[in-house]
């Protein structure tokens, strides 16, 4: 029997773990189709900063959150057919002049936002229909703009043009697109984390899809208060004009500089070694290289290392292997749980 595995089948009779994952992008669907297999209860609160592809013309044109990342959260945890959810993602030819380039899930959140009123509550409603398996919630009920400042000292708003500028991130935050108000977040995303086991940030792009959440005030304030394992799922390869070069260990560094102090509890770094062979990085851009261990530099932030080979490299291109992640989260949250109900006695 392991250790502790005595104390842990107690609570897991009591309930499930609560998972939050923070992020956005391609790397959180996998994370969480992988999480819908575990006995646990997930929220995703995702990115709303995003200005790019069908996103941030429906964004431009409309003004509503983005909803690609959003889009792609509901399908990973929605329990309908496979044939509905390939219709909610269907994007339409490039031969579509007016549809163009636009994924008929993007439209569909574009249309309840009108009809609700707010994003939030038009996510929920959609949440519904699509029999989703846990919470989608948006960080926040209004737009957002990434703003970034370089190493050089120059600054820049918009997620595309700061990545496009290729220059060396020195920090990120958050402004509403529409008003002078300060970002928040509403009051069902604070709650989750505040009562989670585990939040997860990543994986995702560090400073586009991970920092742009906790940059808003009150939800950054959250992941620093609660008192669940904050867990950080390294990025198998660094991104050309994020993260070029960059060790595990300053990833890790930049959350807890934008953070204000060491609040990463666990980070889960992928310890395989990846074939190159298997893809072209000139073909790929977003890809440099693998990220590099510096087990010493995490641990001197008071992270704790897991490591393993994490890795799933069999379509070519290299992506996180989502059940051997999902595995850790959810015996990290039981973990937390059961320090939790000692706490409590």
């Amino acid at each position: 029997m392991a250790y502790g595995e005595g104390k842990i089948i107690r609570v897991i009779k009591s309930r499930r773990p609560k998972v939050v994952v923070i992020g956005g992008g391609t790397g959180l669907p996998v994370i969480l189709n992988a999480l819908k297999d575990q006995n646990a209860e997930i929220t995703a609160i995702v990115t709303v900063s995003d200005d790019g592809g069908s996103s941030g013309s429906i964004r431009n044109f409309i003004n509503v959150v983005p909803p690609g990342d959003i889009r792609n959260v509901l399908v990973a945890l929605s329990d309908i057919p496979q044939e509905e959810k390939n219709i909610f993602q269907y994007r339409f030819d490039s031969s579509d002049s007016f549809f163009s380039g636009h994924a008929i899930g993007n439209l569909i959140i574009a249309a309840l936002n009108e009809m609700h009123g707010n994003i939030f509550d038009a996510v929920q409603s959609l949440s519904k229909m699509m029999h989703v398996d846990g919470h989608v919630f948006p960080a926040s009920n209004e737009p957002l703009t990434l703003n970034a400042e370089f190493i050089d000292g120059t600054k820049q708003a918009g997620e595309k043009e700061i990545t496009d500028k290729d220059k060396r991130i020195k920090r990120v935050w958050v402004t509403d697109t529409n008003s002078d108000d300060e970002p928040e977040a509403v009051l069902p995303v604070l709650a989750s984390v505040m009562q989670a086991d585990a939040v997860v940030l990543g994986p995702g792009s560090l400073f586009t899809s991970i920092l742009p959440n906790l940059m808003i005030p009150n939800l950054g304030q959250a992941v620093r208060e609660t008192s669940a394992e904050v867990i950080y799922i390294c990025n198998i390869m660094t991104q050309l004009g994020e993260t070029d070069h960059f060790s595990d260990s300053e990833h890790v560094a930049v959350i807890n500089n934008h953070l204000g102090g060491n609040y990463v509890d666990t980070t889960l770094v992928n310890g395989a070694k990846i074939d190159m062979s298997k893809f072209n990085p000139a073909d790929y851009d977003a890809y440099l290289e693998p990220v590099k261990n510096d087990f010493a530099g995490l641990r001197a932030q008071g992270s704790r290392v897991i490591t393993d080979d994490f890795i799933d490299q069999r379509s070519g291109l290299v992506f996180h292997d989502g059940k051997k992640v999902a595995r850790e989260i959810i015996s990290l949250a039981y973990e937390a749980m059961s320090r939790r109900k000692r706490t409590d006695k």
